[in-house]
C-alpha cells in the first residue's frame, strides 16, 4: 500500500501554472497577483514523492496493445484505414499508430468466430467477401493476415492472431443467411499457423511471400464464456486439442487460452500446460447501476465536478475486475492477458466523454493499476484499436479525409509506452491527489503521474532511496478537463517537455498526466 501525504503546497490558479512551466523560482514566490484580481497564494513546506529503486518485478511491454477488429458497418475500423485507391494502410493512420507505439496488435475479437483466414490471403481479386455477422454489412477482405502483418511490421508491433474456436459452440456463427459455412476447427488453425510460419509453405510463397510472417502469439477462444456455447468443460478440453494441432505446424509459438466469467482455473487445470496466458476481457461503465451518472450522452456537460468523481473512480472497478482473476489463478503460476478493455458507456457510439481529457486522466488511473499487477498481468490494452466512431478507440479516422488523431486513451498510452521501464519499482510516499507508479531501467527512473485533482495543482519533492539524481525530465499533458478531442491538434494533445530543477521540486499541473525521467546513480556512503 503507498503511503500517502497530504500536500501542503496548493495552486488555485491553473493557468498561471500552464504559462510559467512552475520551476524553482516560482517556488519562492509567496503570492501572485492577476489583471483580473485573481490571488495564487503559495505555501512554503514541499510534500515528498519518494521511490525504493529495488526491483520487484518485470514488466512487460505488452501492457501496451492494441485490438484491432473489421467492425463492418458499426465502425468504419480496417476499412476506413486502408487506402483502396493505392492498396495500402492510409498513411496518416500509420503515422498517428507510431506516435502512439502500440508494443503488439491484436487481430479478431467477436469477428474470429465466423472469420475464415482463407478468404483473406493470396490476389486481392479473387478475395471471398463475407458477412460480418455481429457488426453489421459485408467485410471485402482487402485487409487479411498478410496486410496486417505488414501494418504490425510498419509500427514496430507485434502480431497477435485469434482463430476460429469452432466459432466458440455459438450456432448462430457457424453458418450464415447465404448458406456460408462460418465454423472452422483445429486443422483450420493448424494450417494458419503453418500458412504464417512455416519457411516452406507453398501456399504463403505461391502468393508472393518467400519469408515466413513468423507470428508468435496467437489466441484459442474469444469471449467463449460470455455467450451460449461451449461450456467450461468443452472448452478446456478443445483447446488442449487446438493447441496440441496447432504446435504440430510450429512447436515455438506461444499460445493464449480464455479464462474469463470463473473459468480460469479450471482452464488451467486441465489445459495449462499447453498455454503460456489466460485470457480475460473488461469492458466496464463506473457509472453503472447508479443513476445519477453522467457518464451518457451528453449529460456530462451539466456538471464538470460530478463527472470528474465518477471518471477518477473509475479505476476501482478496474482494480477490482483484476483482483478477482488473480484470485482464481493463485498458486498456478499463469500469466494474464487482458486483450480487451476500455470503459463501455450507455451509447457506445456516441458516448462523447471519453473524448474529453478528463477520461484521459481516468485512463491514466486504469493503466497504473495494469503496471501494479504487473507481476502477473502481462498482455493488456486500455481501448478498441482505430475507427470513425466508437469513443472508445485510441484512434480517430477522419473520413473521407482528414488526418488521423489520438484520442485521450491513446495520448496516456502513448505517454507511459514511450516513457517507462522494464522493471517496476515501489512508490513508498507520494501527496495526497497523484496516483504514481514507477520502473526502472539501469539507472534511470520512470514515474507515470496522474494529478487527480481536477481544480488544484500538487508540489513535491521527488527522491530516489540511495540514489542521487543527476537529471531529471518531465513530459506533462496538462489540459482543461472539458477540452474535447475532435481533432488533430498536437499543439495542444502533445506532452510538452520541460527539465527537471536541481532542487527536484515540480509541481504537477491539476488534471495532468506526467510522465517523470530521472538519471541516478547509487549515493556513495560516507567514510
Amino acid at each position: 500500500m503507498v503511503k500517502q501525504e497530504k500536500s501542503k503546497l496548493r495552486y488555485t490558479r491553473r493557468n498561471f501554472l500552464k504559462s510559467t512551466g512552475v520551476g524553482a523560482a516560482a517556488l519562492a514566490l509567496s503570492s501572485c497577483g492577476s489583471s483580473q484580481g485573481i490571488q495564487t497564494t503559495f505555501a512554503w513546506d514541499v510534500s515528498i514523492l519518494r521511490v525504493d529503486p529495488k526491483p520487484m518485478y518485470e514488466l512487460s511491454p505488452y501492457l501496451y496493445m492494441q485490438f484491432m477488429e473489421p467492425l463492418g458497418v458499426t465502425d468504419g475500423s480496417v476499412e476506413a484505414a486502408w487506402d483502396f485507391k493505392n492498396d495500402r494502410w492510409r498513411e496518416d493512420v500509420i503515422e498517428a499508430t507510431k506516435e502512439l507505439s502500440p508494443s503488439m496488435i491484436r487481430w479478431g475479437g467477436l469477428l474470429s468466430s465466423y472469420y475464415r483466414w482463407k478468404e483473406g490471403v493470396g490476389p486481392r481479386n479473387k478475395r471471398v467477401p463475407m458477412m460480418n455477422l455481429v457488426w453489421g454489412g459485408v467485410e471485402t477482405n482487402q485487409v487479411g493476415t498478410a496486410e496486417f502483418v505488414d501494418f504490425c511490421r510498419l509500427v514496430g508491433a507485434e502480431p497477435l492472431m485469434v482463430v476460429n474456436f469452432e466459432s466458440e459452440g455459438r450456432d448462430e456463427f457457424k453458418i450464415d443467411a447465404k448458406g456460408s459455412v462460418r465454423a472452422a476447427g483445429y486443422g483450420e488453425a493448424r494450417e494458419w499457423v503453418d500458412y504464417c510460419n512455416n519457411p516452406g509453405n507453398r501456399l504463403r510463397r505461391e502468393h508472393g511471400f518467400e519469408q515466413p510472417h513468423s507470428i508468435k502469439l496467437w489466441q484459442i477462444g474469444n469471449e467463449t464464456s460470455y455467450a451460449r456455447g461451449f461450456d467450461l468443460e468443452t472448452a478446456a478440453s478443445r483447446t488442449v486439442t487446438f493447441a496440441k494441432e496447432m504446435r504440430k505446424a510450429d512447436p515455438a509459438i506461444e499460445l493464449i487460452g480464455w479464462g474469463d466469467s470463473g473459468w480460469a482455473g479450471r482452464m488451467i487445470e486441465v489445459a495449462g500446460e499447453h498455454l503460456q496466458y489466460v485470457a480475460f476481457h473488461h469492458m466496464f461503465d463506473p457509472g453503472a447501476g447508479d443513476k445519477k451518472s453522467l457518464l451518457r450522452g451528453i449529460e456530462y456537460r451539466k456538471d464538470p465536478d460530478l463527472t470528474w468523481a465518477y471518471l477518477m473512480d473509475g479505476y476501482k472497478v478496474h482494480k477490482a475486475k483484476i483482483a478477482k482473476i488473480r484470485a482464481e489463478t493463485k498458486g498456478c503460476d499463469m500469466p494474464l492477458a487482458m486483450t480487451e478493455c476500455h470503459y463501455a458507456l450507455g451509447g457506445r457510439n456516441r458516448c462523447e466523454v471519453l473524448s474529453t481529457w478528463a477520461a484521459g486522466v481516468s485512463y491514466a488511473r486504469v493503466l497504473n493499476v495494469n503496471e501494479r499487477n504487473g507481476e502477473v498481468l502481462k498482455i493488456a490494452t486500455a481501448a478498441d484499436f482505430c475507427g470513425t466512431r466508437w469513443q472508445v478507440n485510441a484512434i480517430m479516422i477522419p473520413v473521407p479525409r482528414g488526418r488521423s488523431f489520438m484520442m485521450p486513451v491513446a495520448m496516456v498510452m502513448s505517454l507511459y509506452r514511450n516513457h517507462t521501464g522494464d522493471k517496476a519499482i515501489d512508490v513508498t510516499l507520494a501527496p495526497d491527489d497523484l496516483d504514481v507508479t514507477a520502473s526502472r531501467t539501469g539507472e534511470r527512473v520512470f514515474l507515470h503521474v496522474a494529478n487527480t485533482n481536477r481544480t488544484q495543482s500538487v508540489s513535491t519533492r521527488i527522491a530516489v532511496d540511495g540514489m542521487v539524481v543527476n537529471s531529471g525530465k518531465v513530459f506533462e499533458i496538462a489540459i482543461e478537463p472539458e477540452y474535447e478531442v475532435f481533432e488533430h491538434r498536437p499543439e495542444i494533445t502533445s506532452p510538452k517537455e520541460k527539465p527537471l530543477p536541481k532542487n527536484r521540486r515540480w509541481t504537477f499541473p491539476a488534471a495532468s498526466v506526467s510522465a517523470v525521467e530521472l538519471e541516478v546513480h547509487p549515493r556513495k556512503n560516507k567514510t
